[in-house]
């Protein structure tokens, strides 16, 4: 995660972590020089997956990220969609073209004399599962069928 910018995530993740039994461990890059040296920290720590966190500076640098990844044979999950599509093992979060049409929708509102106050604040309602089975393959991961059939898209 980038420290400037905690992630409000990160307490649901530990929660489900425990529930699994899992050690989850939270590495910190403040700037794409650090990366290297956190998936060091990271394979020293025995990691076996890494979730990327949808911040900037790892939306920014999604192919760096998903190339050290598989460089350091960890699984790499990201709430950022493009982070599959850059070659990261899954992504799942909030569909990017559904929110620019939303957002298009406010800025319609806004161009048309309505005030920011009285806009709803509206959350994500449709989300998008991608795996890139190549990568999937790459780290001899076999992806289950019953996951497959709740992907909305797998990259070959």
């Amino acid at each position: 995660m980038n420290p400037a910018d905690p992630t409000t995530t990160l307490p649901g993740i530990q929660s489900a972590a425990r529930s699994l039994k899992l050690e989850l461990r939270v590495f910190e890059a403040s700037a794409p020089k650090d990366f290297d040296g956190v998936f060091a920290e990271m394979v020293k720590a025995r990691s076996d997956a890494v979730i990327v966190q949808a911040d900037t500076l790892f939306v920014a640098n999604p192919e760096t990220i998903a190339r050290l990844a598989l460089k350091h044979r960890l699984a790499s999950a990201s709430a950022y969609s493009g982070f599959a599509e850059a070659g990261g093992l899954i992504s799942y979060g909030p569909d990017r073209l559904e929110g620019y049409r939303r957002a298009a929708v406010f800025v319609d509102k806004l161009l048309k004399g309505a005030k920011p106050r009285d806009l709803p604040i509206q959350q994500p309602t449709k989300f998008e599962r991608v795996i890139n089975a190549r990568t999937a393959t790459a780290l001899d991961l076999k992806i289950g069928q019953a996951l497959l059939l709740r992907t909305d898209r797998v990259i070959e």
